[in-house]
């Protein structure tokens, strides 16, 4: 398959692999020699099966609290922090204590090869408390601004090498056809073409060099098809030729291996019928060798459980289909836990049904990606970036993604931008004044939750008091009472926080809740200024006649303020829409189908300036 052109997709990742002469003395084959083919072959030659076995076990923080010493005992080439497996306090600097303690177990081992951590950082380091969070996918996709995406990527790189972690699973590059999914958000757009600018544009921001030379691994994910699932439904099956697998879902894979992406995760769903974890076809034959992606595969979370047969079957079909590292939730006493999985997997090599050049191949991948970003050079948190969690710099480029993704839908009589000395401004609506509906799912917690979770965050509230003047009266009433006498109503309607599995829904028409506050606003008479934070586009119907100007504000993350700008025009809209706006809830289908059934409300790329 040919790789996709682009201005952006021509630099490929450097390999700058200093030999630091601690971890010279530290391990004696890891400068065996200078190319890392050659170092990773030379560890290769010395592994026992146990200690190959070990490297391509990835194990949850949570399940390892009893047994931490498995790390070292079984030779764990990496640990992960899912989403809900976060330190007691989830202060930076327990996490940092956190991943440097487990990367001192994986030195301890005989060939003190180091651990590789992972964690879920997808829309900035959104485990951590005082985290800069970034504006979800979807709103990215409306700046079509790669620059600024590959910014806000290294930001997120930086926030999550300031922590010890060096591996995040992102970019996501699924190019969501059906708005039912609930991890639409994770999604730039529904266009392939705009997936494959953005996700590469990330991918090049992750794995760039930070200070001390310490260097974050990308994860593009979910290979492959996992936003075409038929009726939007998660982990569901993909049906399609040969022709729509290739434009649609594997094009943003070409633009990330071109741009060196060095991980891939694959997908829960299916593809006409097959899980992709057990698909050799797509897996080995198509990514592996005719696209020719040279890093490593991993699975999702516990994901090889999906496939049929018992769990030893289940092993022998993912890792002979070419996954090379598996993710294991389940700690001791759970079902298929990670001793298990061990312990099948050397049986099935020493039964020779797991062939030992396919285990040799698997850790061969790992090492040589672990040589490539300098891990053995560089496996502790840096001191130099400790300070940089959550600063002001952060935040201004977080601030400017809110500013670019926010989309105006609607602007009668130019009822926008405000002006900042307007005498009486009403607020409405709960989610003006509530981050973690701001920022959605995979916030501080997996799923997301209401409430002001995130420490350091400028709700849209407090950037509407800190922008207008000393005179403006500003009210604030979630139920929309007491709106009397004012000369413009800002209301703020939007979905719950919710992330993948609990996110998928059939009707997408805006709460009946919502309307409610919106005709509440429309009574007073005064201008109407509606912002929807949502995940994806919600069918507006007759509400949208309500309004006199209506902002699509995505997801935005902390920086509010960021939407103040758009508001009382410090900086002019520049948002399009990244996928169309449905019209109705009975055409709901992926784009064509919509287009089918009665069209949409608003076109690919709408966005109206000022």
């Amino acid at each position: 398959m040919s790789h996709i052109k682009s201005p952006l997709l021509n630099s490929v990742l450097k390999n700058y692999i200093p030999l630091a002469a601690l971890l010279v003395a530290l391990n004696p084959l890891a400068h065996a020699a200078p190319d890392p083919d050659q170092r990773a072959g030379a560890l290769l030659a010395q592994m026992t099966l146990a200690e190959k076995i070990g490297q391509m076990t990835q194990v949850d923080s949570d399940a390892l609290k009893k047994n931490p010493n498995d790390v070292e005992s079984l030779f764990l080439g990496s640990v992960l922090s899912g989403g809900n497996s976060n330190p007691a306090d989830n202060l930076p600097e327990t996490w940092r204590q956190f991943a440097n303690d487990f990367e001192k177990r994986a030195l301890r081992t005989r060939l003190k090869i180091p651990l590789l951590y992972g964690i879920d950082a997808v829309h900035g380091h959104n485990n951590v408390l005082g985290a800069v969070i970034f504006p979800h996918n979807v709103g990215l996709g409306a700046t079509r601004d790669p620059v600024l995406i590959e910014r806000a990527a290294r930001v997120t790189a930086s926030e999550v090498a300031s922590t010890g972690i060096h591996w995040v699973f992102a970019p996501c590059v699924a190019v969501a056809q059906n708005i039912r999914w609930g991890r639409s958000y994770e999604s730039f757009s529904s266009d392939p073409g705009l997936v494959a600018l953005l996700g590469a544009a990330a991918n090049r921001g992750f794995q760039s060099t930070l200070p001390d030379g310490f260097q974050v691994l990308a994860c593009t994910k979910h290979f492959a098809g996992d936003g075409g699932t038929q009726n939007g439904k998660d982990q569901g099956n993909t049906v399609g030729d040969d022709a729509v697998l290739r434009k649609l879902h594997l094009a943003p894979y070409a633009a990330a291996i071109q741009t060196g992406t060095r991980s891939i995760m694959v997908s829960y769903s299916s593809w006409n019928g097959q899980k992709m974890h057990g698909n050799k076809t797509l897996l080995n034959d198509t990514l592996k060798g005719e696209m020719g992606f040279k890093g490593f595969l991993v699975s999702d979370w516990a994901a090889i459980d999906q496939l049929p047969g018992d769990y030893k079957s289940e092993i022998e079909t993912s890792i002979n289909a070419g996954l090379d590292m598996i993710m294991l939730p389940n700690g001791e006493g759970q079902k298929n836990n990670y001793r298990k999985f061990i312990t099948l997997l050397t049986t099935l090599v020493q039964e020779g049904k797991v062939p030992q050049a396919r285990i040799d191949d698997a850790v061969r991948r790992i090492l040589t990606v672990k040589i490539e970003m300098g891990l053995f050079e560089h496996p502790f948190a840096s001191p130099e970036l400790a300070d940089k969690l959550g600063c002001a710099e952060h935040r201004d480029v977080a601030r400017q993604c809110v500013r670019e993704s926010l989309v105006v839908l609607k602007n009668e009589g130019k009822t926008l931008p405000l002006a900042k000395n307007i005498k009486r401004l009403a607020v409405v609506g709960k989610g003006a004044d509530d981050l973690g509906m701001q920022c959605g799912g995979w916030t501080v917690d997996w799923q997301g939750q209401s409430g002001n979770i995130v420490p350091g965050g400028t709700s849209i509230l407090a950037a509407i008091r800190q922008v207008v003047s000393a005179e403006t009266k500003v009210t604030f009433s979630p139920e929309a009472t007491g709106l009397t006498n004012v000369d413009a109503v800002i209301v703020v309607v939007g979905e719950q926080p919710y992330a993948e599995m609990k996110g998928d829904r059939a009707d997408l028409r805006l709460s009946a809740d919502d309307q409610r506050l919106i005709e509440e606003a429309h009574a007073t008479g005064a201008p109407v200024i509606t912002l929807l934070l949502s995940g994806r586009p919600l069918v507006l119907g007759p509400t949208l006649t309500n309004c006199d100007a209506f902002v699509a504000a995505w997801l935005p993350g902390t920086e509010g303020a960021g939407v103040a700008d758009i508001l009382f025009g410090d900086s002019s809209p520049l948002g399009k829409l990244p996928r169309p706006w449905p019209a109705s809830n009975e055409a709901l289908a992926n784009d064509a189908g919509q287009a089918a059934a009665g069209g949409f409300q608003f076109p690919y790329g709408f966005g109206l300036r000022y």
